[in-house]
């Protein structure tokens, strides 16, 4: 058993108790659990200070001298310990509300100490309430101390005195056995290409640094490593899955595809949409099966791209689908479709929960014997008695609201996998697309298509209701419709929010001459279908909802959206539902109302909604506040592995090396069986990230 399997129990300062503790905390189990548990600050304990020199401003200090005296002040549980403590010219008092007959027992007067903690004024003169004591005699040198490390902890533990300190006690004694040297995790060439300190070094270096030189040092070499084996273990299975799966080859683009770009396409296309057309045309003809990401902000046009691709697929004798997260999105994508492809020619179907059942058997007769060409569709496309006939290519819209086993299901509708298009509105910043998505070929549509103004965006406090009644009715008076967003549905007795019900009854009293819509995710389907058909066909000038709309309605004449609460949303999906406007040629407006009291980060999230409409700025800046655990603001999914030390948000440029490093390892030795790369195949089987394989269901 090599050391960094070794149980935890069994190293000093452990044992079971703490051990069981460790494990159900922290999820520490062995030795290299517990050696890659890093700290999260440190303290510079390389310098002492004079009495005189401490301000309250000063998180920490470290004082060095001998206690004169020892007082007991008050009685009973109020009872406190004050040691007078002197560096030689001036004093202190160390303050201790518990344990104090633990304290005078400890500690003795005329025996130089070194002090260690907070300095609070308390009547105009300074203390120090339970600071670390150490025989000064028995610590390292001023030069040896270094940093401090300080680690996280939970409440449970601290309760049975397994604090910060504790840890680092623990770790410290196994720094022996780390000085005796570990094995490496990384190959000699890869170390000496980019300067960087051996494992054993950067353990020691990340724990108990001597500088901060030292300590960035560590850093940087450990953030690589974590960033790397997760770029090498995606490159290395999309290396393999290209190699495996062969892609239906598509060789030429044909009438369908010409007659549509020549005879019926709507408007010219943006330069960002002709570049992607492009990108999909070299992967579906390349005979490799193509696993595209598209990603575009909304309104960008990704569904007219996707069209082209089945045009392509349907002129080289192969079916497409389309699959979208809800019924909603799906017929208006169905609809859309057959608006665009008028009498073209191509035959299309829709099948979502509510097809009924002689429709259904209808569209999978025509689907096996060939008659349909393209099929629009939810989750009912998965289905086992869904077979095509010569399933070329598979678009998914929205992809994240897709669970991984959905998405594979599509992959098993031919006898090879068909061509993959995934596409998402919700801008994922670079970083993120580089390790979540890493094993696909990402494409990004990032300009609109002409005429669309930018739209306004304000926000309003709950005192400006009045004149935003007077511009909703200004607006409706042009011919404009509105929507109105609620975080919830019924009243919360633990939020303070305003709910879609009230507000729907206060707005039909508020504009008593409009007709109001309410949409919200608890309705049957039909009924929603209903409520929005009249929003979209303009019966209803006002449509009161829930999140249900962030995806899927398009009506180019809605040209406000009134967002309740915003405070209470993401960035991302704030962003989303204000791409429900803009979609015509008005001017479009989105007012995000909130309560006086925001935090901080509320405040910046608003912020970055009004000065900016890019979605990839606005996904950048929500990546930094957030971190990269919500990917579609809507809830904390996290990443598919656990990041320990490296930083999506900060370590972008890590990771593009990191990426590099890992392809040209791979092109150059795809199964990693030379010698100098066989530490990387056994580091790559020991690591668990995933028990999935991402690079085959995305």
């Amino acid at each position: 058993m090599d050391f960094f399997t070794q149980d935890i129990q069994f190293f000093p300062g452990v044992g079971p108790k703490r051990a069981e503790l460790l494990k159900k905390e922290l999820n520490i189990r062995t030795a290299e659990d517990l050696l890659r548990h890093y700290p999260y600050k440190y303290v510079d304990r390389s310098r002492f200070y004079m009495i005189s020199e401490i301000s309250e401003n000063m998180p920490f200090i470290q004082l060095k001298g001998k206690i004169l005296r020892f007082e007991k002040v008050g009685e009973g549980r109020s009872q406190r310990l004050i040691a007078i403590f002197t560096d030689g010219r001036q004093s202190i008092e160390l303050v201790w509300f518990k344990g104090l007959k633990f304290v005078t027992e400890r500690y003795k007067t005329n025996i130089e100490y070194v002090v260690f903690g907070k300095p609070t004024l308390f009547n105009g003169k300074y203390n120090i309430v339970h600071p670390d004591i150490e025989i000064l005699s028995q610590l390292p040198t001023v030069e040896q101390m270094g940093l401090q490390p300080f680690y996280n902890t939970s409440e449970k533990m601290k309760t049975h005195f397994l604090n910060s300190k504790a840890i680092q006690k623990i770790i410290y004694s196994l720094l022996f056995e780390l000085q005796k040297g570990i094995p490496e995790t990384l190959p000699a060439y890869v170390l000496n290409r980019y300067g960087l300190l051996h494992l054993t070094d950067a353990l020691i270096n990340i724990h108990f640094p001597k500088n901060s030189h030292l300590l960035n040092r560590a850093r940087q070499r450990l953030k690589f490593e974590e960033l790397f084996y997760i770029q090498l273990d995606i490159v290395k299975q999309t290396a393999w899955r290209n190699q495996r799966f062969k892609g239906f080859v598509f060789k030429h683009v044909g009438n369908y595809f010409n007659t549509f770009y020549r005879d019926y396409l709507p408007f010219e296309l943006t330069n960002a949409q002709k570049k992607v057309i492009r990108e999909i045309r070299a992967d579906v003809a390349s005979g490799k099966q193509m696993n595209r990401l598209l990603q575009g902000d909304v309104g960008s046009g990704k569904t007219l791209v996707a069209l082209f691709a089945m045009l392509m697929a349907v002129d080289n004798g192969f079916q497409a689908c389309m699959m979208a997260p809800t019924e909603i999105l799906a017929a208006q994508h169905f609809e859309s479709l057959k608006e665009l492809l008028g009498n073209i020619g191509l035959r299309i179907a829709l099948l979502t929960g509510s097809t009924r059942p002689k429709e259904r058997a209808e569209i999978h007769e025509k689907l096996l014997n060939g008659e349909l060409n393209i099929l629009l569709g939810t989750h009912a496309l998965i289905e086992e008695t869904v077979q095509f006939k010569n399933l070329g290519l598979v678009v998914i819209d929205e992809q994240h609201r897709f669970g991984v086993a959905q998405r594979a299901r599509l992959w098993s509708k031919n006898v090879q996998p068909p061509h993959i298009l995934v596409m998402t509105a919700t801008p994922i910043p670079r970083t993120l697309a580089m390790t979540i998505y890493g094993d696909l070929t990402v494409s990004v549509i990032d300009e609109l298509p002409p005429g669309r103004k930018p739209i306004q965006t304000f926000h309003f406090y709950d005192n400006k209701r009045q004149a935003l009644y007077k511009f909703m009715v200004k607006q409706i008076e042009l011919g404009r419709q509105i929507y109105v967003v609620y975080p919830l549905i019924q009243e919360s007795e633990t939020m303070d929010l305003k709910n879609l019900e009230e507000g729907y009854e206060h707005l039909s009293e508020i504009f008593p001459q409009y007709k109001i819509s309410m949409v919200h995710g608890k309705m049957k389907s039909a009924e929603k279908e209903a409520e929005m058909q009249k929003f979209v066909t303009g019966k209803t000038q006002i449509m009161v909802a829930t999140t249900v709309i962030e995806v899927g309605v398009n009506v180019p004449n809605a040209s406000v959206m009134i967002i309740e609460n915003a405070e209470r949303f993401g960035l991302a999906q704030l962003h989303q539902l204000r791409g429900r406007v803009g979609r015509g040629a008005d001017q479009s407006y989105c007012i995000l109302l909130t309560g006086y009291k925001l935090s901080n980060l509320t405040r910046k999230r608003i912020e970055t909604m009004v000065n900016t409409n890019d979605g990839f700025q606005i996904a950048e800046t929500d990546l930094q506040l957030r971190g990269p655990g919500d990917l579609d603001g809507t809830q904390q999914s996290g990443l598919p592995f656990e990041l320990k030390i490296a930083n999506l948000a900060q370590d972008g440029k890590m990771l593009e090396i990191a990426r590099k490093t890992a392809i040209d390892i791979i092109e150059d030795d795809p199964q990693l069986q030379k010698n100098e790369n066989i530490i990387l195949s056994e580091q790559l089987k020991k690591m668990k990230t995933s028990s999935l394989n991402w690079s085959v269901i995305s």
